[in-house]
């Protein structure tokens, strides 16, 4: 077995091989140097443990880069990386993630291209569109499940020292460049779309021959889908599916049946790493297709979990099993990248032994094959190929007429792809076998290999080997998160108000900016008196990712307030989710906020913030039940996260007799307006509602902050990314009061913020967080041009401030005559028209006195009363350490 298998280190060899027709030189006695780029997906970190497992004298696994345009958000990745390093004991990995570096029009790339967009959508920012990436699911069975991993991650894995932090984190591409450089030959292995490597192979050609092989799990050559099938016993009404398709785009056949997702998240990416010229081992659908996990190996496993690693994948696996959309989960979930992990290390020790190598998991087979990147016939302009449309010389110097010139799949219902009552027709991302010039030939894995023993239970080889590996004694898991403290104990913190009469209810509407976090502080200090908060409503349509409302759950903690209940609201802006299938859609609007610096990948770590926050109880799960629509339930249902539309129903249904809720809003109206046109329509019950956001120009140089979109020059973010719901709420008899992007501007000045927080004689461990928050926004808007909007941020406190200021802040209101623009057009998307006497009367506040304003935020964040309950992180883990009655931690 692959662990048993030992290099002797006296001797030194130089060893010649032939692999794929080019010869090799391997250092024998040496360990086979390996980066993995990855996209973090379930059976992404089964192959990333499954390669730390190994014996490091053969095998070492130097790197990993984080692939950021699949199926997990750069931010929740890469964390996700560190901890299960931090697990194995291995933060000698180096990790890789993002970078703000862009593709120029003529094709010239500049260093350090983050990878969040495909090649033929990547500009100068990380802004950009979803033309490929609309094909995977955002919310749970997709995104949002993938970056919590069901919500088992942040229950399991330890937390160490090393963490995202803007600046500090290396780039992708800077550690490919590093580990590539180093040598000797490193083995690349690919298991998510191609971005980032073919980042490297395009700018850096002087170090391919660095590159000793590259393995792939990504493709479909003559594979036919098992899944989608109708049974045998099955009624004349079964329609198949994508039975039979080469491809798995489960939410996209109609369009394209032949692409599997990897290579269709970017296959002219895939198309430059087939074609570099190094040698290439793809382990395709063809073989993936015949290791489904069957019901044998599934309760193999289940009794095989001797190792924290071991556990951590059964425990994924099972969530995995548990949420799946239908019943045939052991028929159509496979051993995609883990498998590929296997067959590369054992083709890797085995390379030397002919010119075919052998490998224990799979059969192989020679194959010519090329990535189709776009539709015949060629040399059309269609507007659908950015690498040609409007250009006079192609992008990369691409020919007119060649390969890549024809029509490229713009989404998921193009109609170019459709053909009615037929299989679509696209081939984007296609690994289709052909003959002449644009063949490649590659060693290709066809079959499964079954288990030699064949009494086993287990009809796969590497079935075997997976569990041996990852139960192996051999490099294990250190301690999951509870262990690592002898003292750990879960504890919610819940206030007594007693017989304290509470205030105004308030609900508070977030799209979890930084501005919003300092935003929720502020109410939580707000005496209950005044305000009672009662609930908060996510709007993941905006600033951050729906897996950040962990983040919320934490700094509830901190101040402890387990008992406010945190609703999630729909991924997807008004009328952008697919009308056949809702788990997908399009992301217009939305591809206006950075995938990288000063955008999501921030916005999602609190700006490497959120892990210095106490870890709550409380976290974002895919557990369901059948009550609410799921399949069957899962062993906690109860521990279901609740919709915002659920948690407002609970709220409304709490209210005293005659009591109305106000609504303080500072994100997208995405929510809002679900709540408007919900069959239970609860308006009447919203007393006021204020909105941080939308600006009203006055004049032709007065504009918006929409700066990724050169054509919205008078739009404002919170409307722009969602003007219809903007005006659903517009539209509506609700008294609205309005807190214009001007008005934010004229307070949102850091360095007067900053100096009132710091002038306090007292302080709180949350006034403390905020200023090293606004610290942090304040010193990147100095450093580095991605983060010149960070102003943006500081002007959202202003709500909440005002809800609370009355007339301490000197503050005045003018009513306005209001229409928002909500046409489909993007240059006047969200903008905000005034009118004599058209449209919504609304209040807007006007003036506000700045100085009152600094003096208010900082006196409540100082203020002892309503204080956090711990402190941080740092001093949660020291309560672990020691038995509750003991004031110094355990030796």
């Amino acid at each position: 077995m692959l662990l048993q298998k030992h290099f002797s280190w006296g001797v030194l060899v130089i060893l010649v091989v032939v692999i794929g027709g080019s010869v090799q030189t391997v250092v024998e006695g040496r360990p086979r140097r390996i980066l993995l780029d990855t996209d973090v997906d379930t059976d992404d970190f089964f192959a990333l443990l499954y390669l730390l497992k190994l014996n490091r004298s053969e095998f070492q696994l130097e790197a990993v880069t984080v692939n950021a345009n699949a199926w997990t958000n750069s931010g929740h990745a890469v964390n996700h990386i560190y901890d299960l390093l931090y697990m194995m004991g291995r933060d000698d990995v180096a990790v890789g993630v993002g970078g703000e570096g862009g593709i120029l029009e003529d094709g010239t790339i500049l260093p350090n291209v983050g990878g969040y967009l495909p090649l033929i959508e990547q500009g100068t920012t990380t802004a950009g569109g979803c033309r490929y990436r609309q094909a995977i699911p955002v919310g749970p069975g997709g995104r949002l499940d993938i970056d919590t991993n069901f919500g088992i991650r942040k229950a399991f894995l330890p937390q160490g020292s090393r963490r995202y932090s803007p600046f500090r984190q290396p780039t992708a591409q800077q550690v490919m460049i590093d580990k590539i450089s180093a040598g000797p030959k490193i083995t690349v292995i690919v298991i998510g779309a191609h971005t980032n490597f073919a980042i490297f192979l395009m700018n850096n050609p002087h170090l391919k021959k660095n590159v000793e092989h590259i393995y792939v799990m990504g493709g479909g050559v003559r594979s036919k889908n098992p899944t989608g099938c109708c049974p045998k016993n099955a009624t004349s009404t079964c329609v198949p599916e994508q039975c039979g398709d080469p491809g798995n785009l489960f939410t996209d056949y109609t369009s394209n049946p032949y692409a599997e997702f990897n290579i269709y998240g970017d296959p002219f990416a895939a198309y430059q790493v087939i074609h570099s010229g190094i040698p290439v081992t793809l382990v395709p659908l063809d073989a993936t297709n015949t290791i489904p996990i069957n019901q044998n190996f599934y309760e193999a496993f289940e009794k095989s979990q001797t190792t924290y690693e071991a556990q951590y994948c059964f425990k994924s696996l099972k969530m995995q099993h548990d949420t799946w959309f239908d019943h045939q989960f052991f028929t159509s979930y496979f051993m995609w990248d883990s498998f590929t992990s296997g067959v590369a290390v054992s083709i890797m020790q085995n390379s030397h032994n002919s010119s075919h190598p052998e490998n224990e998991f799979a059969e192989m087979a020679y194959m010519n094959i090329t990535v189709i990147t776009s539709n015949e016939p060629y040399g059309l302009s269609d507007g659908s190929n950015p690498f040609f449309d409007g250009l006079k010389v192609p992008k990369f110097s691409l020919s007119k007429n060649g390969v890549h010139s024809g029509h490229v799949q713009t989404g998921l219902r193009d109609p170019f792809c459709i053909v009615k009552n037929g299989k679509g027709k696209c081939k984007d991302g296609y690994t289709a076998e052909v003959t002449g010039p644009e063949a490649v030939r590659v060693l290709v894995a066809t079959k499964a290999k079954p288990n030699k023993d064949v009494e086993s239970p287990l009809n796969r080889e590497f079935f075997k080997s997976f569990l041996e590996v990852l139960n192996s004694p051999q490099q294990t898991g250190k301690f999951n998160f509870t262990t690592q403290f002898p003292f750990y104990k879960e504890v919610t913190y819940k206030p007594d108000f007693g017989n304290t009469k509470l205030g105004k209810p308030v609900v508070f509407d977030m799209d979890m900016s930084a501005g919003d976090f300092l935003a929720l502080l502020y109410l939580l200090k707000v005496p209950v008196e005044e305000i009672n908060l009662k609930a908060i409503l996510v709007t993941p349509t905006g600033w951050a990712n729906a897996a950040t409302i962990d983040i919320i759950y934490d700094l509830l903690h901190m101040m402890g307030r387990d008992d406010i209940p945190v609703g999630r609201g729909d991924v997807f802006a008004m009328n952008q989710s697919d009308p056949s299938f809702s788990a997908v859609g399009d992301c217009k609007n939305v591809e206006a906020i950075p995938h990288g610096a000063g955008g999501l990948l921030d916005s999602d770590t609190l700006y490497g913030l959120a892990r210095d926050l106490p870890r709550s109880p409380r976290r974002y799960t895919a557990e369901n039940s059948v009550k609410y629509g799921a399949p069957r339930d899962t062993d906690n249902p109860e521990l279901r996260q609740p919709l915002a539309l659920e948690v407002w129903e609970s709220v409304v249904k709490t209210l005293d007799p005659g009591s109305k809720v106000t609504i303080l809003t500072n994100g997208p109206l995405t929510t809002l307006a679900s709540i408007i046109l919900s069959e239970n329509n609860t308006s009447s019950l919203i007393q006021d509602v204020y909105i941080v956001g939308g600006h009203i120009s006055r004049s032709e140089n007065d504009k918006g902050n929409v700066f990724s979109i050169p054509s919205g020059e008078y739009a404002e973010f919170n409307m722009f990314l969602d003007p219809l719901a903007a005006k659903t709420l517009f539209d509506s008899s609700l008294n609205i009061t309005l807190i214009p992007l001007g008005i934010q501007q004229r307070v949102g000045y850091f360095p007067k913020i900053l100096k009132r927080l710091r002038s306090m004689k007292k302080t709180t461990p949350e006034a403390l967080f905020a200023q090293r928050l606004l610290s942090r926004l304040y010193r990147l808007q100095q450093l580095h041009h991605s983060y010149h909007h960070m102003g943006t941020f500081s002007g959202e406190l202003l709500g909440a401030v005002l809800l609370d200021g009355d007339s301490h802040l000197s503050q005045s209101f003018k009513l306005k005559h209001i229409k928002v623009f909500a046409d489909d057009i993007e240059s006047r998307d969200g903008e905000i028209l005034t009118y004599q006497n058209q449209g919504k009367l609304v209040k807007v506040l006007d003036k506000v006195n700045p100085k009152a304003y600094y003096e208010l935020f900082a006196e409540r964040l100082s203020d002892s009363k309503q204080s956090a309950v711990l402190a941080s992180f740092e001093e949660q883990q020291k309560l672990w350490q020691k038995p509750p009655n003991q004031t110094e931690p355990a030796e």
